[in-house]
């Protein structure tokens, strides 16, 4: 009796155990309904645009010179003052050359012999002239020996002083030992100090920087546009400049040179941009600010349009999947336009009440 309780008991867990197993199988294989997520088209602006990079600096920025090498005897200006055109900059003390030095003292030294030896011809003659025993005509010739070797002399004497001072007194006030700012405008840096060494600008040498001036009231933008983007702008284009160190505010610029030949960096062909910059009033550009520049190449307003990560590519054309009543997607074609990377313009196909699929995430419009 009780071993045929058994065998039923085993019997139902067995029944048991399939049943379970068949009803476990057959919910799994349930497909579960999915879930999808949908957009409406939108009205919006849209705005196609490509972005340069670089830098805010002068228009006009000039490195002042020194005319003569010597040291920085004095130092009138430091970085952030304004100054005037004539203005005096710097003061330089002149350390001659030994072998000019040398050279125009002996020359000083030949010149007063020679003066002396024209004055004591100059007084026999004219004595001899007196007594009528010399020619009118030789004593000139006399005369005007003593007197070339007398503006040799001084123009000897000039020359020593010029190398030992870097001045005449014949000159004045006029020295080129004095450095004046050659425009007015904003020092922008001193790269010398007072004790350093200059070597004057000449032909065959750039010469020591005193200074940099620049006109802080017109500044302009220089950046660089990728090979891929210059086709599409032009001078007079408007430009937004985002400044790094202005984050709240937005100039207007308008382009006004491209370059016509690029460069390579880092495996790409970049050209250079110019575009002078709309100064606001009460905000001070600092030389050197960072900057973005939002070149606007085409824009639409109050347009129809769907994110275009919906879009759907086949044969070239586009289309978007419509959610139906009864839940049930539909692919439908549309036309369009201008695209701002993230909104693009709906020209053709939908109304503006659609209910539209987006991608689920990490998945990617099919391409054509």
């Amino acid at each position: 009796m009780i071993g045929k309780a058994v065998k039923v008991v085993v019997a139902l867990v067995v029944l048991g155990l399939f049943g379970w197993t068949f009803y476990f199988l057959y919910a799994k294989s349930k497909k579960v309904p999915e879930k999808i997520s949908t957009v409406e088209p939108s009205v919006q602006n849209i705005v196609q645009k490509t972005v340069a990079t670089g830098a805010i600096n002068p228009r006009r920025e000039v490195a002042m010179k020194s005319q003569v090498s010597g040291i920085i005897e004095k130092l009138f200006i430091k970085a952030g003052d304004k100054v005037k055109q004539g203005d005096v900059i710097a003061r330089v003390k002149i350390i001659p050359n030994m072998l000019n030095l040398s050279n125009a003292e002996n020359r000083v030294n030949q010149a007063k012999i020679a003066v002396e030896n024209a004055k004591i011809e100059y007084d026999r003659s004219k004595q001899l002239l007196t007594d009528k025993v010399l020619a009118q005509a030789e004593f000139q010739q006399v005369d005007n020996r003593y007197k070339t070797a007398y503006e040799e002399l001084d123009a000897a004497q000039n020359n020593l002083q010029l190398i030992k001072e870097g001045t005449t007194a014949k000159m004045g006030q006029v020295s080129n030992t004095m450095i004046k700012s050659t425009i007015s405008g904003m020092v922008l840096d001193v790269p010398v100090k007072e004790g350093n060494s200059v070597i004057e600008s000449n032909t065959f040498n750039e010469g020591t920087t005193i200074a940099s001036v620049a006109d802080m009231g017109e500044m302009i933008f220089i950046g660089k546009v990728d090979e891929s983007e210059v086709g599409k702008i032009h001078v007079g284009m408007p430009l937004i400049l985002t400044i790094g160190a202005l984050q709240e505010d937005k100039f207007e610029a308008k382009l006004e040179y491209i370059s016509p030949k690029g460069v390579t960096e880092n495996g790409a062909i970049q050209f250079e941009i110019k575009a002078a910059v709309q100064l606001k009033e009460g905000r001070f550009l600092r030389a050197g600010y960072s900057a973005n520049a939002d070149i606007i190449l085409q824009h639409k307003d109050s347009v129809l349009s769907v994110p275009e990560s919906v879009l759907v590519f086949e044969g070239g054309k586009s289309f978007v999947e419509i959610q139906g009543a009864a839940g049930k997607l539909e692919k439908k074609e549309i036309k369009t336009g201008l695209s701002d990377g993230l909104q693009i313009e709906v020209k053709e196909g939908l109304s503006g009440t659609e209910k539209i699929k987006t991608p689920t995430l990490g998945t990617a419009p099919a391409q054509p």
